[in-house]
C-alpha cells in the first residue's frame, strides 16, 4: 500500500469518526432499538470517540517514524508536548460556551502525553502494553475512585478550572471525568501499535488490513459475548442494580441507562461492571469492544481505499484532514441559538444531515485546494515551525 493511499484510508476513518461523533451529539436517544434507545445512537455512542483516540495514536506514530525518533528523541517529544499543550489549551477555551457537549479536547491533550515515554517502542511491545493497560486500568480506576471525590461533570474550561480548582479538574481529567486518561490510554497505545505496524509492514496490504478487520471484529464480538453472558445472570443483574441504587425490579431502567451510556465511568459498587458493555463506562469489556470496532473500521477503510483506488477518496474523505477545525466549529455552532432552534439544531430531522454535509463539503474543498484546516495549520506551524521557502532557481549564465 502506498503511503498516499494509507494516509487517505486513515483520513476516511477519521471522517467516519467525526460523523459518528456528530450523530452522538445530535441524534435523539429515544427510539425503537433495544431498551428503548435508538439504533443510530447505540451504533455510534462510545465507538466514535474511541475510534478518534485510536487514530490519534496511529497519527502520532506515523508523524514520528521510529528511525527519526531514535535519531533525535528530544525533538519529537518536544513537538508532541507542544501539540498536547495546544490541544488541551484549545479545549479549555472551546469548553467555555454552553454547547451541551462534553468537549474532549482537553482530555486528548493530556492523553497525548502518555505517548512520550513509549515513542521509541516497536509495534509488538506497544500491543502488549495496550492489552495489559486495557485489562488492568479499569480495575485500578474502580479501586482508586472509591477514595476520590465524585466528578462535578463540568466541561473542562477556563471557567471550570477557576471554579472547581486545578486539583479537582486534574482528577477528573485523569480518573473520574468524561474521557478519563487512565483508561483511555488503552486506545492511544493500541493506535501507536497499529501505526508502528503499518510503518513496518507497508507493503503487506492484505495481511495488514485483513488482520485489522478480522482481529477487530473478533475482539468486538468477544467483548459483547462476555457482556451478554454475564447479563443473563439474575445474580449479576441484582448486584448491578444495587450498585446503582435502584430497586430490584428496575432492570429496564438500568438497561436503558446502560445502552445510552455513562459519563466516563461506571458505578463503583460492583466489580461485575468490569465485564459489562456500556458506552463510556471504562469497563474492561467497554475498552475491548470499542478498540475492536476501531480496528475494524480502520482496516475496512484501508481496504476500501485500496480496492477502489479510482475513486477520489482524498477529496471525499477530506474532512478527515480537518477534524480539529470541524469538531470545534460543530461545538461552537451548538453553543449558539442555532444549536437549539432552526435546521442545525440538535434532535431535529435536518440537524445531523446538515452538520455532516457541511463538514464533508468543507473537507472536500480543503482537500481539493491542498490545504489543511485552519486549526490543523496552526498546530502544525507551532510544532514544526513555519515552512521554509525553497531558494529560487538561479538563472543560467
Amino acid at each position: 500500500m502506498t503511503t498516499t493511499r494509507r494516509l487517505v484510508g486513515i483520513d476516511l476513518a477519521r471522517t467516519l469518526a467525526l460523523l459518528g461523533m456528530f450523530a452522538a451529539h445530535l441524534a435523539t436517544h429515544e427510539g425503537d432499538g433495544p431498551g428503548g434507545v435508538s439504533w443510530l445512537f447505540q451504533l455510534v455512542a462510545g465507538r466514535s470517540s474511541a475510534l478518534f483516540a485510536v487514530l490519534a495514536g496511529v497519527s502520532i506514530a506515523l508523524a514520528a517514524p521510529l528511525s527519526a525518533v531514535r535519531a533525535d528523541p528530544r525533538l519529537h517529544r518536544r513537538r508532541l508536548l507542544v501539540r498536547s499543550a495546544l490541544i488541551a489549551g484549545l479545549g479549555l477555551l472551546v469548553g467555555l460556551p454552553g454547547s451541551g457537549i462534553a468537549v474532549i479536547l482537553t482530555y486528548y491533550g493530556l492523553l497525548f502525553c502518555c505517548a512520550l515515554p513509549v515513542l521509541q517502542w516497536r509495534a509488538r511491545p506497544l500491543a502488549w502494553l495496550a492489552l495489559g493497560w486495557g485489562l488492568l486500568s479499569p480495575l485500578v480506576s474502580l479501586l482508586v475512585r472509591q477514595a476520590l471525590p465524585g466528578p462535578t461533570l463540568a466541561v473542562p474550561s477556563v471557567a471550570s478550572l477557576l471554579v472547581v480548582g486545578p486539583v479537582q479538574l486534574l482528577t477528573e481529567l485523569l480518573v473520574t471525568g468524561y474521557y478519563p486518561v487512565l483508561t483511555w490510554a488503552t486506545y492511544l497505545f493500541a493506535g501507536l501499535a497499529v501505526g508502528r505496524w503499518l510503518q513496518a509492514r507497508d507493503g503487506a496490504d492484505r495481511t495488514v488490513t485483513g488482520s485489522l478487520v478480522l482481529g477487530g471484529a473478533g475482539l468486538a464480538a468477544l467483548a459483547l459475548g462476555v457482556s451478554g453472558l454475564l447479563l443473563r445472570s439474575e445474580q449479576v443483574r441484582a448486584a448491578l442494580l444495587e450498585s446503582a441504587g435502584l430497586a430490584a425490579d428496575a432492570w429496564p431502567v438500568l438497561d436503558a441507562d446502560r445502552r445510552t451510556g455513562f459519563y466516563g465511568t461506571h458505578p463503583e459498587g460492583s466489580a461485575w461492571w468490569l465485564g459489562v458493555w456500556a458506552p463510556h463506562s471504562g469497563s474492561v469489556v467497554d475498552l475491548a469492544h470499542t478498540t475492536g470496532t476501531a480496528l475494524l473500521v480502520l482496516g475496512g477503510c484501508l481496504a476500501l481505499v485500496r480496492a477502489t483506488a479510482a475513486l477520489p477518496w482524498s477529496v471525499l474523505a477530506g474532512a478527515g484532514r480537518a477534524t480539529l477545525t470541524l469538531y470545534v466549529a460543530h461545538v461552537l455552532v451548538l453553543a449558539t441559538p442555532l444549536g437549539d432552534q432552526g435546521p442545525l439544531a440538535r434532535e431535529t430531522s435536518t440537524g445531523l444531515v446538515l452538520h455532516g454535509l457541511l463538514a464533508l463539503v468543507a473537507g472536500a474543498l480543503l482537500a481539493a485546494s491542498g490545504r489543511r484546516g485552519p486549526l490543523e495549520e496552526f498546530v502544525h506551524r507551532s510544532t514544526h515551525g513555519p515552512a521554509v521557502p525553497s531558494s529560487p532557481t538561479r538563472p543560467p549564465g
